[in-house]
């Protein structure tokens, strides 16, 4: 059976940042924080680091009953045991990432315009990344989407969609009045001073983002 998932705080991890130990911790901390969805992303890893690194993660979500994605790798995700994949535009198609996992497996897919959601949503994909919605600092290459685009992504597609994209505590605010399911961030709790404090005020930021969506 597939996982249930909730994009409310979706923590995409960048390991460059800090050494092993350091990098786990502050997994850990934004777990404890109020993070709902993980995606381990190692852009930079043989597989055998990849999945150790993995496995390693994956240890900390369970223990908060957090599901575990696994960006690009279908691989990897099969090997560490986790809920699923996030897949972009130079990763396998969602189609096939799809017949290989089959239907137990949370596929998630980036789209930055409607066509391309509409897209995704056909091959199968669960839920969509929308972004970036600001420049980011990460090693992935940065387009911009428009919020109105976002917007229409989310009216026409009908599948759970979370922004990303230099979103943080002070700038989310941008999302006001657009139906968003949730947040996706790196950098703001990667490189946070107090990484459980920041998830606890990005997830009250979020949960009041996802009131839209309830029509409250």
């Amino acid at each position: 059976m597939k996982p249930k998932f909730d994009l409310s705080l979706y923590l995409v991890t960048d390991s460059s940042y800090h050494e092993e130990p350091e990098f786990l911790r502050r997994v850990e901390a934004a777990c404890r924080g109020g993070v709902t969805l993980v995606q381990l992303r190692e852009k930079n890893r043989t597989s055998r680091e990849y999945y150790e690194l993995a496995c390693k993660v994956k240890a900390i979500t369970d223990r908060y009953e957090i599901p575990l994605i696994i960006d690009d790798r279908v691989d990897i995700a099969q090997a560490c045991g986790a809920a699923g994949v996030h897949l972009g535009a130079a990763d396998l198609p969602v189609s096939v990432a799809r017949k290989i996992l089959g239907p137990d497996y949370i596929i998630g897919a980036t789209a930055k315009t409607v066509p391309w959601a509409l897209d995704e949503k056909a091959q199968g994909a669960d839920y969509l990344g929308g972004g970036a919605m600001f420049p980011t600092a990460t090693k992935v290459t940065t387009v911009l989407t428009p919020v109105t685009t976002l917007a229409d992504i989310i009216r026409e597609v009908q599948l759970p969609v979370a922004a990303i994209g230099g979103l943080d505590a002070e700038n989310c605010g941008v999302l006001e009045g657009i139906p968003v399911d949730g947040i996706a961030v790196v950098r703001a709790l990667m490189l946070a001073e107090d990484p459980e404090q920041a998830a606890r005020k990005l997830r009250s930021r979020a949960e009041e983002l996802r009131q839209i969506k309830k029509g409250e």
